[in-house]
């Protein structure tokens, strides 16, 4: 199973871990790991394409793990709203996906 944990300061979001293996089909047919990595690392890209934060990225390991945390100060503000709007779109489509596929994906927010 895929383990989401979202982690909040006030009304902005600032750290997406995730890990685990989805196991919903044989390797290299997991239609659920494939939607999960395919809106994840998009939304990833997103914001270092769109933004001018250098996001704190760790990943990698047979354990499927992604961490994605935003820098603790940043200055430009118009760019803090980009960053949490995409980060909020790729949690809603997550959100999506644990609904037609809950037993493969479990997102927990604090």
């Amino acid at each position: 199973m895929i383990q989401v944990t979202v982690k909040r300061k006030s009304e902005w979001l600032y750290s997406i871990e995730m890990s685990g293996h989805a196991d919903s089909g044989p390797y290299g047919f997991d239609l659920v790991c494939a939607a999960v990595s395919g809106v994840s690392i998009g939304a990833v890209n997103a914001v270092l394409e769109l933004t001018e934060i250098d996001l704190q990225i760790e990943q990698g390991g047979e354990g499927g793990y992604l961490k994605v945390t935003l820098p603790p100060l940043l200055s430009n503000s118009d760019d803090l709203e980009k960053a949490n709007l995409l980060l909020e779109g790729m949690l809603v489509s997550l959100k999506s996906i644990e609904m037609e596929y809950g037993e493969f994906l479990k997102i927990k927010e604090s």
